[in-house]
Formats: structure tokens, sequence, C-alpha cells
């Protein structure tokens, strides 16, 4: 239990003294402040709220409590104003804190809410024979790191790349191989190749409008099964997996699944005829929908005029079977925030079928990925390759650590962790829904904000415990003035509210809260590092300093593992 759960307990005990039984140690946890001046404690308790129960005015009851509030981590308690203060003996928060994260390591912050339960998450999604841009880095880092946070919380993430592999898009590029494709170049440089066809498609279609009616034809021969298209079909998926698998191994992101839109093809007549039995369909336009006005929502369309299905029936079949597969606890769509709209429409038609399980279905938006200011298009040709990121990031590291480090051990390996981390952190670090523009300065910057920075101070804390001779000991020791500065004090605090860290990260699908944590762990850590003589000459001194060290290395490297970051020991 982290020492401020320990207070509020006291509090709320201290309360029912009182006579204010609403108030239980979770809600006193929520209400507790860090005071600005540390001279005014370490935890305030703020009790205007208390007012209108106990007919007191705040500081009154401020005066009455403080003294009912005593015990083990508490040294003194004073009221001030409206608030009780609260000063804890840091010594033994520090002894717990560090002996609780020795003694657990890697699980420090793990709970265990999912009893297990499975959590499919559709996330990545890029298309098939379209590049694998920036773009598509958003929801394969948000949901990489969400898998991540829900396996902390207990449960059991099923990471699913729902790819783009059918559409119309399909018969056009079947047609632009037809008339200007060439096998040899496709089979060298797959998706740079089958990309300059699908723009020129575009291009070419600007002038001949009939070139639009042949893609419309060959897609129809792709679903009625012609042997061509499906070949030609076959042969994009396959070589565009290929040159996906090479990015996903950089990032070291792996799936579970690779089950892509095709896969539901012969699974959606039967989500059209239970719609049919259970009355929900509507005639609309010649088109089949499912109205949602008691949603104030426009109709979700089922099927086209023609026949043909669309999106909606196809993620329909995709949430009935990832039910009937994995019975899960809840299942999240990593996809953008355009698609909004759409994920509110799929949950209500589910709702109305008569689904309970429709309310555990979470959309988690993002934001865009912006190229001066503008939205990137692959139809335009005008997209930021991630793997030609990915790759310049490395080579940037590269040159760094030749500068730098140049007898460094596995440097290859190294740069490959460092360059990739600067990518993934960049993005990891913001709010989600926020768009961000993409900027090699900004991503390739090793100070600051950075993952390079976090990873080098995970690296510098490694090397300390080297040089200090540190042995793993779960058995924390603390002389008197061993951990007193406020920069441990600081450290202690921030290590301290990791767990809560990641019950907010996973209550609101927010990798950013970790991103932002480690960023203030490592500010810490280079503050104690700067002011505090770790290898002190006095051994159990240098001891105690170094196992807040090896904790500081435990957490900072749990927390980049979370968010998909290697944590090299020398850079």
């Amino acid at each position: 239990m982290s020492y401020k759960h320990q207070v509020a307990e006291m509090i709320s005990a201290a309360l029912s003294k009182q006579g204010v039984d609403t108030l239980g140690a979770e809600q006193v946890r929520n209400m507790l402040e860090t005071p600005p001046n540390p001279a005014m404690g370490d935890i305030a308790f703020p009790c205007f709220q208390l007012a209108k129960a106990l007919r007191k005015a705040p500081p009154v009851i401020a005066a009455e409590l403080a003294p009912l509030i005593s015990g083990t981590p508490v040294r003194e308690v004073q009221a001030a104003g409206p608030y009780v203060n609260i000063f804890l003996d840091q010594q033994s928060v520090a002894a717990e804190v560090v002996g609780t994260i020795l003694s657990a390591g890697a699980a420090y912050g793990s709970r265990d809410i999912g009893k297990g339960r499975k959590v499919p998450i559709d996330l990545s999604s890029p298309n098939i024979a379209k590049p694998f841009s920036m773009g598509h880095l958003r929801s394969t880092v948000i949901g990489n790191a969400i898998a991540n946070i829900m396996e902390k919380h207990g449960y059991q993430p099923v990471r699913i790349n729902h790819l783009g592999d059918w559409g119309t898009q399909f018969g056009k590029l079947i047609v632009a191989y037809r008339l200007w494709g060439d096998e040899a170049k496709v089979k060298a440089e797959p998706i740079k190749e089958l990309l300059s066809l699908y723009v020129r498609f575009h291009e070419e279609a600007e002038n001949d409008p009939s070139l639009e009616d042949q893609g419309r034809e060959w897609f129809k021969k792709l679903e009625d099964g012609d042997a061509e298209a499906l070949h030609l079909w076959q042969w994009f998926r396959d070589e565009s997996l290929k040159e996906f698998m090479k990015i996903y191994d950089l990032m070291n992101v792996s799936f579970d699944s690779t089950h892509g839109e095709a896969f539901y093809n012969d699974k959606m007549d039967r989500v059209v005829a239970m719609l049919e039995e259970k009355g929900l369909l509507t005639e609309s336009d010649g088109a089949m929908v499912v109205t949602l006005d008691e949603y104030d929502m426009p109709p979700s369309l089922i099927k086209k005029s023609d026949g043909a299905t669309l999106y909606a029936t196809r993620d329909l079949a995709a949430a009935l079977y990832r039910h009937e597969t994995y019975d899960f606890a809840k299942a999240l769509y990593v996809v953008g925030n355009e698609q909004r709209l759409h994920f509110q429409q799929l949950y209500k038609v589910l709702e109305k079928m008569g689904f309970e399980w429709a309310k555990e279905m979470h959309h988690i938006p993002f934001g865009m990925m912006l190229k001066d200011g503008k939205k990137m298009s692959t139809r335009k040709g005008k997209v930021v390759l991630l793997e030609e990121v990915l790759s310049q990031a490395i080579e940037d590291v590269k040159k760094v650590i030749e500068e730098k480090n140049p007898g460094l051990a596995n440097k290859e390996e190294v740069a490959r962790q460092v360059g990739v981390g600067a990518v993934i952190f960049h993005d990891l670090k913001n709010y989600r829904l926020n768009d961000i523009n993409f900027s090699w300065e900004e991503m390739l910057t090793f100070e600051g904000e950075t993952g390079p920075y976090v990873q080098y101070t995970h690296a510098r804390a490694c090397s300390l415990l080297r040089k200090g001779g540190y042995v793993p000991s779960a058995a924390v020791s603390l002389p008197q003035d061993a951990l007193d500065s406020k920069e441990a004090w600081a450290v202690v605090t921030l290590l301290n509210a990791f767990p809560e860290v990641i019950d907010r990260a996973a209550n609101g699908f927010d990798p950013s809260q970790i991103g932002k944590y480690v960023i203030d762990l490592a500010q810490a850590f280079n503050k104690f590092y700067a002011n505090v003589r770790i290898l002190a000459e006095e051994d159990a001194v240098k001891n105690a300093r170094l196992q807040l060290v090896a904790a500081v290395v435990t957490v900072l490297k749990e927390g980049l593992r979370i968010l998909g970051l290697a944590a090299p020991e020398e850079m």
C-alpha cells in the first residue's frame, strides 16, 4: 500500500470519529494535495468539502482533525488555515518504497484486475500494397503500449493487425499493374513499385475516367473469385506483409492475429441474416440500413443498393467473431479520430441486436500525423515512409556513438534501440488525441524530453551500479543521513507514484501518462546525481544510495518497456 493510501485511511478513520462516514479512504485519497512548498508538509488535506456536513468553518475542522491523525508513516501533523498539513517520516517511507521495488522487480506496479481475461486490441492495420507511413506509426505504437498497460493490469492482450486487404483500391491496382506493371520491379521493391502504380492510376484517371470503371470491374472479378484477380491480390498481400514485417521487427512489435478485412468476406451474410431476423433492417434509397434515430445518429449502412456489403457489415462480423473466439473482457479499437462516428454506430447496432458485451467495446481515437500542417495522402504520393524515418534515426545515433563512445560494445544494437526509441517516444509522450506535426529535427533531437534522454539516464544509473559494486538485495537498511536530501526525497516520491501512473494510463487508455512520468523520473534522478555524492566513502551510506539508484533503474526500464522502448545498460 502506498504511503498516500495509508494517510488516506488514517484521515478517513479520524473523520468517522467526528461523525463523517461518507468519505471512504479512496475518496479521501482523491482529495489529497501536494503542498506548493515542502516547508508546508508532504501531503495536504483540504477541509472545504466538510464544511456543510459538519456545519463548521474549514479552519475549525482542520484544527479539530489534525490531533486525530497519527501512526506510521506520519511524523507530524499541523493545521494551517483550512488545510491539514502532514509531514512524513521520510526515512521509513524511503525504506518501504525502495524495498518494495527491489523485492517486486519488473512486477512493481502490476495488478490482477483483469484476472487473465482476454482483451483483443485492433492496432496498426496498414493497407496492403501501400507504404507503411508515419500515419500508421501512431496506431501501432499507441496500440502496442496500451496492450502492455493492459497486461500490467492482469489482462491478456490479443494484438490484432486488421490489415486493409480488401476494397475497390485492389481493382484499381490490378488495372494499373496489368497496364504498366513490371513483375521484376515489384519483386525488387514491392511497396515502392505498387505505390507508384497506385499514384499513376489516379493521375491517369483524371484524364481517362474509364479507368475508374475498369477498377470497379476488376474488384467485382476479385469478389467473384476470378483466378487472375485472386492470384494478383494474394501476391500483393504476401509481398506487402513481408515488407511490413521488417518494420515491425525493427520496432519489436508482434501480433497474435493478422486477419484482415478479407477474412470476414464469408462471415457477413450471417450478420445480414441476424439483422433481418431481429427486424432491424430498413430500406433507404435501395440500400439496407439500421436506423439510429433514437441516438441522434445517421443510419448505419449495411448493404449498398447493388447488394455489396460495407465497412459496418464487416466490422459487425469482426466483433461477433472476436467475442466468440476470445470471450473478451473488453475490446479495443486503436483507430484514428476521424472514425469516431463509425464506431459509435457500430456499438449501437450491436446493442440493438441484444449484445450486452457491446458496452465493453471501446474506440481509442488519436489525432493525425501532419506534414507541414497538412494531412498526408497516399493517393497523391505525399507521404513520409516510416522505414525511412527509422533508418535515418538509427544512422544519426550511429554517428553520435562514433563521436562520443566509439568503443561501445554492441554499437549496432544500441543504435537501433535508441534510434527506434526516439521515433516511438516522440509519439507517445504526446496525449494521443493531439495532432502531431512530423518534424525530423524534433524527432531526432537527443536532448530534453526525448526517448534517448530517458534511455541515457537509465544507462548512467546502470553505470553507477557497476562502479559502486552494487550487490542486489531486497533488504533495505538506511543510515540516518543516507537519503535525507530534497533530491533523494523527490526521487522516492516519484518512485512511489508509479503504480498510480499505471492505473491512470490504464483507465484512460493513455500511454502519455507513462511517457511524461519517465521524463519526470529521469529529470529527478539527474538532479539527485548532480547534487548528492552517491558513491560516498562510508559503505552503509553508499549502499543505501545505490539501492535507490537500483530502484530507479528498475522503474525506468519497466516504464520504457511498457512504451515499447529498450533500455540499454551502456550508451
